[in-house]
């Protein structure tokens, strides 16, 4: 069976930090259901983050399949 091919150089480093924000949009998903990205910051007190730690820690759940978009454009938790 082929290997998946390995994600795009242009993801960027992770650190500790960004998994543990990942945990926290998708705990925030599983307990409160889709959102939409606005509500879904708030949620998760992303005003208090560094900046574009949000956007970052999204983007990566949502690569790592852990999140997807709702046809309705919300996020939903993955399982």
């Amino acid at each position: 069976m082929p290997m998946p091919p390995p994600k795009p150089s242009t993801e960027g480093k992770r650190d500790r930090q960004v998994f543990h924000e990942m945990g926290q949009i998708v705990r925030a998903l599983e307990t409160e259901g889709p959102q939409r990205p606005d509500d879904l910051a708030r949620l998760v007190g992303a005003a208090y983050w560094e900046r574009d730690r949000f956007d970052r820690a999204l983007a990566f759940a949502v690569a790592d399949g852990l999140v997807y978009r709702t046809s309705e454009g919300a996020l939903a938790a993955a399982g």
